[in-house]
């Protein structure tokens, strides 16, 4: 398809962008040695995030920055490793029934809870049970799982109603957390953690929503993998709060936006760019047209996709730091297919033709809704929108309610940025009945049976074909509008590296090393 450019218009400038990013990283793994880390090094990593730990309460865990806090203080099941690959963790090992209906793990001799009580069958179970039972952001990614049963006290048997493929990945992340039950169901279990980690919480040097101090457990089964004594997470919503407090050396590590690379490289920091970390995504929720009657033809959905200039938005709004895009998968995980990068270009003019043959020939409107991370991009998003023949209406969403209001059915689509995950995970979240952003439920049959497919493949490797077939459905059939990647500069003092390249998502500790001096 040739691409055409006419009617160029200027694009929003970048500067808002840092509050969109702040915006959504507050709302929204593990070698046994990490390369360039030392055992120890004697070294304190001071790291600067944005969002604020919500809770420490195990069923109440939410991923974003926040998660290199808390999976600091409690084990998971399973870790992911920094190429994104799954790898053992407080289960040693683990092997589903032919079936996929049987997950048998076995859980760690020796390891202990902070306050010297063994780590058992009983408090994995007991804490999977609350969090299948608890209502919580965690609570739907054990909806497969219909018991959890001890065999003695290393083995844990979960019994499902059905092969679920992201079972695995969830148990790598807050889902597979082990809190001690004596104390989770407490009153100060949010404010005060009690796990089996690497790390425990210092409660007097820690200050709620400022800076949480960690300091590390000599007797943890894999110290090696953590090669910083004592860590200390500052809460610092400004970026230039952030990069000033990098330059004062009040923190050795953090993210910052573009335009403060270049100095920061010319004061002695280490710069490395992870180009994808989160994925800008119109989504068409309503592929059936049940409340706005053309999102139901395909040809609506692919003319929406033709509607923008993706590498122009990703040089002038993100300023380069990201990757125009057409899928919803990581770049660097096992769904992508870089071929399918071609299957919609900037043709403002194909797109009005193919409104017409739908017999939309004068355009429609749309509400959406205005969030907090979405202002900086909206008026592009509009003005493409307009350019064939579509006119928005955006309706302001209160922080505090953009989880519901997205959730509500009131739009028919929306613009989101999310970060990104591993396959199974993120085929969860946008397509599969229940998912987050699949919000009218769509179904397809065909694209059921590739799930289905994919969800019996127990093995990782072997499912990758299949989550290629259902990312290539979903982009052809237009289930969806992407727009780009939003990449991170993660910037570090002289003496720690930051390890991860965007393989793996997942914000823990381990992504940071010892270098020498």
């Amino acid at each position: 398809m040739r691409n055409r450019f006419p009617h160029a218009r200027p694009l929003s400038r970048a500067v808002p962008v840092a509050v969109a990013m702040a915006a959504l990283l507050s709302t929204t793994a593990c070698d046994d040695q990490p390369a360039g880390a030392s055992s120890d090094g004697g070294k304190t990593l001071s790291l600067a995030i944005i969002g604020t730990p919500n809770s420490f309460e195990p069923t109440q865990l939410i991923d974003g920055q926040q998660t290199y806090v808390w999976d600091s203080v409690y084990d998971t099941l399973l870790t992911q490793d920094n190429k994104g690959g799954l790898a053992p963790g407080a289960a040693e090992s683990w092997e589903y029934s032919d079936d996929g209906r049987t997950l048998a793990l076995r859980i760690r001799k020796g390891m202990k809870f902070s306050t010297g009580t063994p780590v058992t069958s009983a408090a994995v179970k007991a804490t999977l049970d609350r969090m299948r039972t608890t209502p919580g952001p965690n609570q739907t990614s054990l909806a497969a799982v219909k018991s959890v049963e001890t065999n003695g006290d290393h083995g844990v048997v979960l019994d499902l109603e059905r092969p679920d493929g992201a079972l695995l990945s969830s148990l790598s992340s807050a889902a597979g957390v082990i809190g001690d039950p004596e104390t989770m169901t407490s009153k100060g279990a949010a404010l005060n953690p009690i796990g089996s980690g690497p790390y425990t919480l210092d409660k007097k040097a820690t200050v709620n929503g400022s800076v949480y101090v960690l300091k590390r457990r000599d007797d943890y089964w894999n110290k090696k993998a953590y090669p910083f004594p004592t860590i200390k997470v500052r809460v610092i919503a400004d970026r230039t709060a952030s990069v000033n407090a990098l330059k004062a050396g009040e923190v050795n590590a953090g993210s910052v936006e573009a335009a403060q690379v270049g100095a920061l490289e010319s004061s002695g920091f280490e710069v490395k760019h992870v180009e994808a970390t989160a994925a800008g995504v119109l989504v068409l929720a309503d592929r059936t047209g049940t409340k706005l009657k053309p999102l139901g033809d395909v040809r609506v959905r692919k003319a929406i996709n033709m509607a923008f200039d993706r590498d122009k938005i990703v040089k002038q709004i993100l300023q380069g730091s990201g990757k125009a895009t057409v899928q919803v998968f990581n770049p660097k995980g096992q769904a992508y297919d870089p071929a399918l990068e071609k299957t919609y270009g900037y043709d403002p003019a194909e797109a009005k033709q193919l409104l017409a043959e739908a017999g939309y020939p004068n355009g429609f409107s749309v509400s959406m809704p205005s969030l907090v991370y979405t202002k900086p991009f909206e008026p592009t998003i509009a003005q493409s929108l307009r350019d064939i023949g579509i006119s928005v209406k955006w309706e302001t969403v209160p922080a505090q309610q953009t989880n519901s209001a997205l959730i509500s059915k009131k739009y028919p689509m929306f613009f989101t940025m999310d970060g990104l995950d591993t396959a199974p995970m993120e085929v969860r979240k946008n397509f599969n009945p229940e998912g987050t952003r699949n919000v009218f439920g769509t179904s397809d049959e065909r694209f059921d049976a590739l799930v289905t497919q994919a969800n019996r493949a127990v093995d990782p490797a072997k499912a990758a074909k299949t989550y290629r077939e259902i990312n290539a459905f979903t982009v052809e059939n237009a289930w969806n509008a992407p727009v780009f990647y939003v990449g991170t500069y993660w910037v570090t003092k002289k003496g720690i590296t930051y390890l991860g390249d965007g393989s793996s998502t997942f914000s823990t500790v381990r992504q940071f090393g010892v270098t020498g001096q």
